[in-house]
């Protein structure tokens, strides 16, 4: 059975900072697997490489089983890929159903259809009664639901969420894994790259770390936080040696 995501020996340069090393992972279909690794790692690098933004220097991208290197961000989002983005930065001047409803016209084409799927979404989400406002007057928690709304409404096959956990407090990282659990739950893959490391424990079947570009582990998550060279790379090796 052929992978739904195939990242075969990614390279990436900017300048003189090699940001990716020969990056391998394939993912089946199904469940929720995290990238974590320190800042710099290369964890958003490799995501804007899968979702268009950005082209290898070596490498391919296969998706649902064809060569997608390079390809548009619209075209990926049309074969079923969606991504948030690390920083959730709604449209100004667009309310918060307009923002969703531009998702929905991914799959949706008329406007009161589209509409209709984004309140449903709105409502799903627990942004129903924020659907006139602009995105700047959200809350944190708001945008980032607005960011996994917005992402969610173009029905993806594979959903990449970019730290939705990030700066939230926990009882609101506790709202969003039970929101991504749910997606899961249709049979949504979910790639997440994530910081809070309980969001990753309580969802995660599998974690990939990045450390300065290179892949250094992958496996289970309980095997992952045993590891030496993991513990090494988020806490040094003085740590790990005791």
């Amino acid at each position: 059975m052929t992978a739904l995501l195939e990242i075969e020996h990614v390279d990436k340069h900017f300048s003189g900072v090699h940001a990716l090393r020969d990056v391998s992972v394939s993912i089946d279909a199904g469940g929720v697997v995290g990238v974590i690794g320190a800042n710099g790692a290369g964890k958003t690098t490799l995501f804007s490489i899968i979702a268009g933004a950005l082209r290898p220097d070596r490498g391919r991208i296969r998706f649902r089983g064809e060569d997608r290197t390079g390809q548009a961000p619209n075209r990926l989002c049309a074969a079923g890929l969606a991504r948030t983005f690390q920083i959730a930065r709604p449209f100004p001047e667009l309310s918060v159903l307009e923002t969703v409803r531009i998702g929905a016209l991914a799959r949706r084409h008329r406007i009161a259809e589209a509409t209709r799927h984004a309140e449903e979404i709105l409502e799903r989400f627990g942004l129903a009664d924020k659907a006139r406002l602009h995105g700047r007057h959200l809350s944190v928690l708001e945008r980032k639901r607005l960011e996994l709304a917005r992402a969610y409404a173009t029905r993806p096959t594979l959903l990449l969420l970019d730290e939705v956990a990030a700066g939230l407090r926990p009882t609101e990282v506790d709202t969003l894994v039970r929101m991504v659990r749910d997606i899961t739950d249709e049979g949504i893959t979910v790639i997440m790259i994530e910081h809070v490391l309980a969001a990753v424990f309580a969802l995660a079947r599998r974690v990939v770390v990045l450390d300065q570009g290179r892949k250094i582990a992958d496996g289970a998550p309980m095997e992952v936080a045993r590891d030496r060279a993991v513990v090494e790379a988020y806490l040094g090796t003085g740590y790990a040696a005791a």
